[in-house]
């Protein structure tokens, strides 16, 4: 890390829609960015699988053979997305003595404390502010503005095409089906949605956070994933009269027993909060910190050029960090802090019930809650009659564990014959 007036060589792993975009800024900018690193940063490479046209690369820098550029340069961007050839890269890029610039949500959630030890090791950088919320700095807060601080809970907005999709079904009265088929019309959804709506996507964000917040190795295996896929039109609107809204929330949290939990599921947030006013494909992350209180920090949290933003903040860092011949902050995990299995997790949650208009069947289910030891907070039945003479009963609970609220449900439809069947079971957020 010589001190001295060559060209930072930074070489560019994947040039799809994040990766053009990340070459546009650092060739266009490149003036710019040279006054605020103190010397010129030069592309000397793109490794791409793909032909890429665009008027701001130069096509004799392009190559197939990422291996052998991840070797040559001083700073390595990947942006290839997976886990393997891209965590192959990364390692030998390491290995190389260069520092890596990653968006890869995905490799990090599973071999993220491997990569951070091998950077360690070899006293580089990995930095990867782009993997979690796009555009949105909450990597950086995490990992150096509130090292000081304790953090109590994070709950994330983090998936675009959920929060488009629950947005639209909000505003609009649609079915899920309906909105999801626009999105993918639209470009908000991809061909498969899976990652996005049954919640992998949000639970590799969540294991990168919790990994930050808590200092604690979490992978991706260790986050329960719920998605948005059974979430109903009945649902949004039930949520509505209560004057709440559902959102795809991933949430990490530490309780007073330093026990720690990861996951990602719907929730149905009090119409009053920030996280619930945030509509469209935006993202927000609200953090819950002892001694800063609460902090929520919202934009972009997907496309091209947003997401290229974050890449490019990361790369400028790195350079700066070679022109001073220095490495930034490590990421220690130290704590051996327990994981909470998802089944003692604790949530207040309201069940949705279909049930026969006789009279004994709140009675009767109310046994069947206090049996298990659930508390209920508030009853309401809803008059709309169905077309075989059932109603709808609502039951919010005070916070239980998700043990214990399955245990609920599998009793009430076997054992009390005035309940047509639970239709709902959400999570409650009542801060």
């Amino acid at each position: 890390m010589a001190n001295n007036d060559a060209p930072i060589r930074v070489a560019l792993l994947g040039a799809g829609t994040v990766g053009s975009q990340t070459a546009r800024l650092l060739v266009e900018q490149a003036d710019e960015l040279e006054a605020r690193v103190g010397r010129r940063m030069e592309l000397v490479g793109i490794a791409t699988l793909d032909p890429v046209e665009a008027p701001w690369i130069d096509q004799s820098i392009v190559t197939n053979d990422a291996a052998e550029l991840a070797t040559r340069a001083d700073i390595v961007i990947e942006l290839i997305g997976g886990i393997e050839p891209a965590r192959t890269f990364i390692l030998k890029a390491i290995d190389n003595g260069a520092s890596v610039v990653t968006a890869n949500k995905a490799l990090l959630a599973k071999c993220g404390p491997e990569i951070y030890a091998a950077a360690r090791e070899h006293g580089v950088d990995i930095y990867f502010e782009a993997a979690v919320g796009g555009a949105i700095p909450i990597v950086r807060p995490l990992r150096e503005s509130m090292v000081g601080d304790r953090i109590n809970r994070i709950m994330g907005i983090v998936n675009g095409t959920t929060n488009y999709i629950l947005d639209e079904m909000t505003t609009k009265g649609l079915d899920f089906d309906e909105v999801l088929k626009a999105a993918q019309d639209a470009g908000f959804a991809e061909a498969n949605p899976t990652a996005d709506i049954d919640g992998f996507d949000a639970a590799s964000k969540a294991a990168i956070m919790a990994c930050l917040a808590f200092h604690r190795d979490v992978r991706i295996d260790d986050v329960h994933v719920e998605g948005i896929r059974n979430i109903t039109a009945a649902d949004i609107a039930a949520a509505k009269a209560l004057h709440r809204v559902i959102k795809l929330l991933a949430v990490v949290k530490q309780n007073d027993k330093d026990e720690i939990s990861a996951g990602v599921y719907p929730v149905m947030l009090p119409e009053t909060h920030q996280l619930a006013k945030v509509g469209g494909s935006f993202n927000a992350v609200f953090v819950e910190g002892e001694a800063s209180d609460d902090l929520m920090f919202y934009g972009r949290g997907a496309g091209g050029a947003p997401t290229a933003s974050a890449v490019v903040g990361d790369v400028v860092t790195e350079a700066r960090h070679r022109v001073h011949s220095t490495v930034g902050p490590d990421i220690p995990l130290y704590s051996n802090a327990p994981i909470l299995d998802a089944a003692d997790d604790t949530s207040s949650y309201m069940l949705r019930m279909s049930v026969f208009d006789k009279p004994g069947v709140l009675a009767n289910a109310a046994l069947v809650f206090a049996k298990h030891g659930v508390s209920i907070k508030t009853v309401q039945q809803v008059e709309a009659e169905g077309d075989d003479g059932t109603h709808e009963l609502w039951v919010i609970t005070h916070a239980v564990s998700d043990r214990q609220i399955r245990e609920v449900v599998e009793d009430l439809e076997k054992s009390v014959n005035d309940i047509k069947s639970v239709l709902t079971v959400i999570r409650v957020f009542e801060g």
